[in-house]
């Protein structure tokens, strides 16, 4: 089986480093993606070469010819579309919320199957439904872990208070900076300002500062099939993602005065515009900045949701005043900690591996999975590998004295010291696996004439020391004594007595007459006891062992 490459979404963290995977790297297998994330990557990866190579100056990785040329080897792919990519390997993309054309991937190679979740939500916001995933039967499951332990509470108080922040900002004049990333929260945010502003008859201009939300939105109003359940029906009447008090900005318009609300990316205040507008806006104790996610550690974003810095050093080395109101609200597309539990629950899985995320709440939640869920978890380090047991199955045709037997009862009931009942009927079994033929399970009487050889029985024989000499010289008496004893305490067991010998099932045992039986392993002289030499099939392996105990002679 070769290499093949799947993208869960067109954020940067998943798509970022494909044409250099490609174009330079020089991977020439499959990749898959969805189809609105086909549409919206190019868009990405060029608008980050531009922002990297053209406006910073730093160094380029992968050229807009790379960009292009990565994409022509892209195969777009439906919701659950099985794909036979080779062989062994089969994928399946499942509905996975977060952003538009996100995904969720199912795997399986042989028998072993697992699903790789990438970025994904288990509740439905304004503009995307709720991840959905089939209930599938799983070696492993690879979960984000974002919000490893954080369980959000209904996303209506949480809408309220951001609504509530940015209104007063604005009314009393000041500008509110929402630095959100090009895709989904930008989207999200932008119908819910939009209704609240048609509800409440606010004037104030709403921005988009980015040609790339722009070009984004206009996938989002044609890929509506991809969006929430709301959305589709608003979309009857007009399209939800047309907003009524939403403009272009340009850059003239971050000195100019009067209140505004501007989208800038990218989120978490790393670099590019958003960046540049926090500089200018942040000393004015008017203006708000709305964090509306998550903030990688060392973002100016999280050194600001971290506390309530004067200052803040940017990465040039140069110190921003920062005396705005400092905003934040969990409107993160990523799932919750009671998500990743109601998801692996759902599954039940194996085992789980949990990645993209920090670790010591990583390590919180892998703790709540082994305790409450009982599935072995773990959290792999870069470059650690993890081994886990994955199922096999074989696929076997069965004979028809197989199936005949397994419909047919045949309990066997053994009485010694307690009463055992044992089925024999799938131990009649034997899986036979010719060569270039399928797997078969025949009856074991089927198995010599399948392969074409003799019959074999498998015995066991044992010399076993039954009296001691001088206390009888009759046989027939000895063999009369034994049967009694082993009705006795074997109840219910068929004996068949001889002159000089019984016989118990497969079990027969006569008299021994050589002075040295190869089935003997007692010391003890010929003039000192009386055997019994007996044998018996496998088939009656623990019957054999019991009669033995009850005869032998305790010498």
């Amino acid at each position: 089986m070769g290499y093949n490459c799947v993208c869960r979404n067109s954020h940067m963290d998943h798509v970022g480093a494909l044409p250099y995977f490609t174009e330079v790297c020089g991977y020439n297998g499959p990749i898959y993606m969805s189809y609105p994330t086909k549409a919206l990557s190019p868009l990405m990866l060029e608008d980050y070469r531009r922002v990297m190579v053209d406006r910073r100056g730093e160094e380029e990785l992968f050229t807009t010819t790379h960009i292009a040329n990565c994409m022509k080897k892209v195969i777009a792919i439906d919701l659950k579309q099985t794909i036979q990519v080779d062989e062994d390997l089969q994928i399946r993309a499942y509905y996975a919320g977060h952003v538009l054309g996100a995904v969720m991937v199912y795997a399986k190679v042989g028998d072993a199957a697992i699903v790789y979740t990438g970025d994904y939500n288990m509740t439905t916001d304004r503009h995307l439904g709720a991840a959905k995933i089939d209930r599938l039967q799983l070696d492993l499951l690879i979960s984000e872990s974002t919000y490893a332990t954080t369980i959000r509470g209904s996303k209506y108080p949480r809408e309220r208070e951001f609504l509530q922040a940015v209104h007063k900002c604005v009314a009393g004049g000041g500008k509110a900076l929402i630095p959100s990333f090009a895709l989904g929260r930008a989207q999200e945010l932008c119908m819910l300002l939009d209704d609240y502003w048609e509800r409440m008859n606010i004037k104030v201009p709403i921005y988009f500062s980015s040609g790339l939300t722009i070009q984004a939105n206009m996938y989002y109003k044609m890929l509506i099939s991809w969006t929430s359940q709301n959305v589709k029906e608003k979309h009857n009447t007009h399209n939800p993602f047309d907003f009524k008090n939403v403009k272009d900005f340009d850059r003239s318009l971050i000195h100019a005065p009067g209140p505004c609300v501007l989208f800038a990316t990218p989120g978490m205040l790393c670099a590019g515009f958003s960046l540049e507008v926090f500089k200018h806006w942040a000393p004015s104790p008017l203006n708000l900045v709305a964090l509306p996610g998550y903030s990688v550690a060392g973002t100016v974003g999280h050194k600001l949701m971290a506390g309530k810095p004067t200052t803040v050093d940017l990465y040039n080395g140069t110190k921003v005043d920062v005396r705005c109101k400092i905003h934040q609200v969990a409107f993160s597309p990523h799932t919750d900690a009671k998500g990743i539990m109601d998801l692996t629950k759902f599954l039940s899985p194996k085992n789980v591996v949990l990645v993209h995320g920090e670790k010591p709440s990583m390590m919180t939640l892998k703790e709540k999975i082994t305790s409450e869920l009982d599935i072995p978890c773990f959290v792999p380090a870069n470059g650690e590998t993890v081994s886990v047991a994955s199922t096999t199955f074989v696929k076997a045709k069965a004979s028809d004295m197989f199936l005949k037997s397994c419909s047919s009862p045949n309990f066997k009931f053994s009485n010694s010291s307690q009463l055992r009942v044992t089925d024999q009927r799938t131990a009649d079994g034997v899986l036979v696996i010719e060569k270039s033929k399928k797997a078969k399970i025949v009856h074991q009487d089927e198995v010599s004439e399948v392969l074409h050889e003799k019959n074999h029985v498998v015995c066991l024989a044992y010399c076993c020391p039954v009296k001691a000499k001088g206390e009888s010289d009759n046989d027939v008496d000895l063999i009369k004594q034994l049967s009694t004893k082993i009705s006795e305490i074997m109840s219910g067991a068929q004996i068949h007595e001889a002159e000089n010998s019984l016989q118990v099932g497969s079990f027969k045992g006569a008299v021994c007459l050589k002075e040295k039986c190869m089935h003997r392993t007692e010391i003890i002289s010929c003039s000192e006891a009386v055997f019994l030499c007996c044998n018996w099939s496998v088939a009656d392996l623990e019957l054999g062992w019991e009669i033995i105990n009850v005869m032998k002679l305790n010498l």
